[in-house]
């Protein structure tokens, strides 16, 4: 029986490993001689940042949670350290799954390694190129120690053997995040939000901002969204906040008609938000993937990227952090004038088949 266990914290991987279960649980259910085990860190616990996604999006019940919520990244990081080690020490497995680059990511990496268990990396070799952002710490950290690469692009397949990786280790497979938005687009549903307000196709901008660069200095922070409400004309912007960020932007005192702060949503009712949206205005490198991947507008509050193709191939631009480059691309936002999304290799809905293919065919025989 070849074991694998899976690796989620943070509301990013949930969406990343909810079509890998799914796969492999028709694998099991087949025949095939493999099983699984879910850990959830406990990174993310709060009930719309965590247990609504494996409601919706079907996730099975973890095997274990660690618990491991709250604190400063390094005493996260030291906490999952700790008890994923007697996790992995009760239930050895043949293979560790780690997805993304959230503290889990790399906590957990860094245990099976020093435990001789082999680790594969879904959306290895992604790279913004700024060492400031935790993100990028962690995806370097984790690929440098990790056996084996599901990747999303050609170009995160180049950083890797740029990095010394070997072609073997490597297997380009596409986006699970794009697997999990093309199967549950039918189900969005409109949050409370949209009742309230009124709210219109295509009549109103999803606002989210959660990166320590942009929301931990209150006077940058007040000041990006003075000019976000004053470029974007009379449309309402709808800001499921962070609970972090929510915590900053009581003490800014910004009061505007337009600018509606709410609780963060579930996963089917933010896609609903964005689907629907005139644009996106976020610093989230995932929401710049889904919101290509529905031809909506986005603007990126980011002076980097590590997945360009949303900008070569999607609806995604670089505004930067300065909130004196927004009008510009409000502008051309309301003018009509914004791109449209092209076809993105492998991002097709496809990815978790692809994996558990490797797996079976690959990994499992070694």
């Amino acid at each position: 029986m070849y074991n694998i266990t899976i690796i989620t914290g943070a509301r990013p991987n949930f969406m990343k490993i909810a079509p890998i279960i799914h796969v492999l649980q028709s694998a099991i259910s087949s025949g095939k001689s493999l099983d699984f085990r879910l850990v959830h860190t406990g990174q993310h616990y709060d009930k719309n940042m965590s247990g609504s996604f494996f409601e919706q999006l079907n996730i099975p019940k973890p095997h274990a949670n660690l618990g491991c919520a709250g604190g400063t990244q390094a005493e996260q990081a030291a906490n999952i350290m700790l008890a994923f080690e007697k996790e992995l020490l009760n239930h050895k497995p043949n293979l560790v799954l780690v997805v993304g680059d959230v503290t889990s990511t790399l906590a957990c990496t860094l245990v099976a390694k020093k435990l001789n268990v082999k680790v594969a990396h879904v959306e290895g070799g992604i790279r913004s190129g700024d060492m400031t952002m935790p993100e990028e710490v962690n995806r370097i950290v984790t690929d440098s120690i990790a056996d084996y690469f599901f990747t999303t692009s050609q170009l995160a397949n180049e950083n890797l053997l740029t990095e010394g990786k070997k072609e073997s280790q490597l297997f380009l497979v596409g986006n699970t995040m794009i697997d999990t938005l093309l199967k549950n687009k039918s189900q969005f549903k409109s949050p409370e939000v949209w009742d309230n307000l009124k709210l219109k196709p295509k009549s109103y901008i999803v606002l989210t901002m959660h990166r320590p660069a942009n929301v931990d200095a209150e006077r940058d922070l007040k000041a990006m969204l003075i000019e976000i409400i004053k470029e974007t004309r009379e449309v309402p912007i709808i800001f499921p906040a962070h609970p972090r960020t929510r915590k900053i932007l009581l003490n800014l005192n910004i009061e505007n008609e337009r600018l509606h702060i709410i609780e963060p949503l579930s996963y089917l009712e933010f896609n609903y938000l964005v689907h629907h949206a005139k644009a996106v205005i976020t610093d989230s490198g995932g929401i710049t993937e889904e919101a290509s991947i529905m031809n909506v507008p986005c603007l990126t509050l980011r002076n980097n990227t590590e997945r360009p193709e949303t900008i070569y191939l999607g609806t995604n631009e670089l505004v930067g952090t300065n909130p004196k480059n927004l009008k510009s691309y409000l502008d051309r936002l309301f003018k009509g004038q914004w791109k449209q999304t092209q076809s993105i290799p492998f991002w097709d809905g496809n990815t978790a088949e692809r994996i558990a293919e490797v797996i079976i065919n690959k990994l499992m025989i070694k």
